[in-house]
């Protein structure tokens, strides 16, 4: 308990060890399929870790030593709660879920939450997961709903301390306030996303503004993010004071109540106070790295943080645009669609259409009126097996010039017969119109114009991921920018290997020109086995630029 003045206040080993199983049972999972051996020693050595918890509930606080702090952690129940609903997850061990909702109910609340103080790391973790996985499970309604009230009261009292603040900040501002900001943002997220209750989305926002910038003090908490804007400069690091590395990425404690400011051992300002006109003698915030007590990066806030944006970015819409078109979906994902025009010939679609089947694989097609009306048998074939089918324009119109793209060559009223009279050939074709609405140009090629007519009618204009020259494989060997089937499926892979094909619309098409008789089709059976190799799935363009169906 220390060896010296300073004594902390240990009383078991739940707190710890729950701490353990629990991280040890999410390895167990998450490494299942690659590891399965390692991931049974995990799977054992977390249940150890548990029953032994079970046997020492209690919490074991870190050693002080010449000085009076370490991590006053009180509670423990929340470990022993996590590492239960974790082992439930791993197992399917209903005694571990009863086990899991009997610690959950000594703290149905984490307490700091709705406190105007605590002991450092007196209520640790900041936020509680176990009571979110308890939320999450669908084993026993009953018990999803009380834990679900648990999470909301938590915020509830968060957000009623809040009411008189002008940025909406209810967070006690004690040591690592920045960690607790975190925790609460976090809880708000997951149970926005259990319940779509948006109650809490305004002070979710104001709290994740709270740490970019929008505070007192109008600087970011994290050292280097957003770039070009004030962050910590000269934070309470080793690394950054004596080596000038920069910790980029890292949260800062944050803002302190000014009496626990005053009353800390050894700290000190080591320059002059930029923010000196914003202090007060309520909260300080220094930029100094003699302050350790606000402005030293923490790792644990650090994860948490990184978990909470990494969670938003998960859902973002990434899609890369080019004058009003989308080119690319999601690039952090390996996923990618398969999609294939066609205007005049059709000689492919029998080879492509039993490729996609062999693979169960979704794509989609883009056709003019003029291929709907001559190939109406192959477009409902297509759309039969689950493929998605656009509009390519009703004739195969150039939209734009091709040295000065921003020279619209039709007028709105002739692109706009032209997109109706192409969905009027689809329905003609007896094929149906899905939405959402989406237009592969003809020539694949566009502007702004265009891109903004088509928007007004509800469709949005999609195009090819350049860099693979697949979509070269309608030239024929006359023409100067003739590429074969061999060089297009080479620079497909190259690309990848350089620069990797997330988010691609891989464009072809669904028959060429009698004199092109290197068809790239005939490669599509060898590429799909390829990509999928190098651990790519193929989605539907739809689902991969985030379609979802009302």
């Amino acid at each position: 308990q220390g060896l010296f003045k300073h004594k902390n206040r240990s009383t078991g080993m739940a707190s710890t060890l729950g701490k353990y199983a629990s991280s040890f049972a999410l390895g167990a999972q998450l490494l299942s399929n690659y590891y399965p051996e390692f991931s049974t020693i995990l799977k054992d050595k977390a249940q150890q870790a548990y029953r032994k918890g079970a046997a020492n509930p209690g919490v074991s606080q870190t050693a002080p030593g010449g000085a009076p702090y370490f991590y006053e952690e009180d509670n423990w129940a929340d470990d022993m709660q996590l590492a239960a609903a974790e082992l439930f997850a791993t197992s399917g061990d209903r005694h571990a879920l009863r086990e899991a909702v009997n610690y959950g109910r000594l703290e149905p609340v984490t307490p700091w939450m709705g406190a105007d103080s605590a002991r450092h790391y007196q209520w640790y973790p900041f936020v509680n997961l176990g009571h979110f996985h308890l939320a999450q499970q669908n084993e026993n309604p009953r018990i999803k709903q009380e834990f679900i009230r648990n999470l909301r009261s938590g915020l509830q009292r968060v957000k009623e301390r809040a009411q008189n603040d002008a940025f909406m900040n209810g967070i006690p501002f004690i040591w690592c306030s920045n960690n607790l900001t975190v925790g609460f943002i976090t809880q708000c997220r997951l149970y926005h996303e259990l319940t779509g209750d948006s109650t809490f989305i305004e002070i979710e926002t104001a709290m994740r503004d709270w740490l970019f910038g929008c505070n007192p003090w109008g600087t970011s908490m994290i050292v280097g993010y957003p770039q070009q804007a004030d962050t910590p400069a000269d934070p309470h690091s080793a690394f950054t004071h004596l080596k000038q590395f920069p910790i980029t990425g890292g949260l800062v404690d944050g803002p302190i109540y000014t009496s626990i400011f005053n009353s800390l051992r050894g700290i000190y300002l080591a320059n002059d106070d930029e923010y000196a006109p914003f202090q007060s003698d309520y909260v300080v915030y220094h930029d100094d790295y003699a302050d350790y007590s606000t402005n030293e990066p923490t790792m644990d806030g650090t994860a948490s943080m990184c978990y909470y944006l990494g969670y938003l970015a998960s859902r973002a819409q990434t899609f890369e645009e080019v004058r009003g078109g989308i080119v690319r979906g999601n690039s952090t994902e390996k996923k990618l669609a398969l999609v294939f025009t066609g205007h005049e010939y059709a000689d492919g679609s029998n080879i492509i259409r039993k490729v996609l089947k062999k693979h169960n694989l979704k794509a989609a097609f883009f056709l003019t009126g003029d291929f709907y009306r001559e190939h109406s048998s192959v477009a409902r074939a297509l759309q039969k097996d689950g493929h998605y089918l656009g509009p390519h324009s009703d004739k195969h119109l150039l939209y734009a010039d091709w040295k000065k793209r921003d020279s619209t060559l039709v007028s709105r009223d002739v692109f706009e017969k032209d997109l109706a009279d192409n969905y009027a050939a689809m329905k003609k074709a007896g094929v149906a119109i899905e939405p959402p609405r989406y237009l592969l140009p003809p020539y694949e090629w566009y502007n702004d114009d265009i891109s903004r007519w088509a928007k007004a009618k509800g469709v949005q204009v999609v195009n090819f991921t350049p860099g693979t020259t697949s979509n070269a494989d309608y030239t024929t060997p006359d023409m100067q920018s003739y590429r074969s089937s061999e060089e297009i499926y080479r620079n497909i892979l190259l690309h990848e290997q350089k620069n990797g094909l997330n988010g691609f619309l891989l464009l072809m098409h669904i028959g060429t020109s009698p004199e092109r008789t290197d068809k790239l089709y005939n490669r599509l059976d060898e590429l799909v086995v390829e990509l999928k190799k190098r651990r790519y799935t193929f989605e539907r363009i739809d689902t991969l630029l985030k379609f979802k169906k009302k």
